[in-house]
């Protein structure tokens, strides 16, 4: 018995009324596009799940970013330095 058929549960006989019942209900002529579809479908989540993991290994092998600097802080020289006070005359 094959091993994905037994995840599902279904034997041969349960498996022949599944295949006999997608039969009626959709027909012969539109069996083999939702079967087209369906392979394009894997096809693209394996493109797509094959770019996230070359992008993980290309980011882990460049060479870490250097760490961003906090903003200077401009001294206000005239709250630093108060103007010295003259003595009126």
């Amino acid at each position: 018995m094959n091993t994905s058929l037994a995840v599902l549960g279904l034997s041969g006989g349960e498996l022949v009324m599944v295949l006999v019942a997608i039969l009626v209900l959709f027909g012969a002529n539109k069996i083999p596009q939702f079967a087209k579809g369906l392979g394009q479908g894997i096809k693209e989540f394996k493109k797509a799940s094959r770019e996230v993991t070359d992008e993980f290994h290309s980011a882990m092998d460049a060479p870490p970013a250097p760490a961003p600097q906090a903003p200077r802080q401009v001294q206000d020289t005239a709250a630093a330095n108060p103007p010295a006070t003259v003595p009126k005359a």
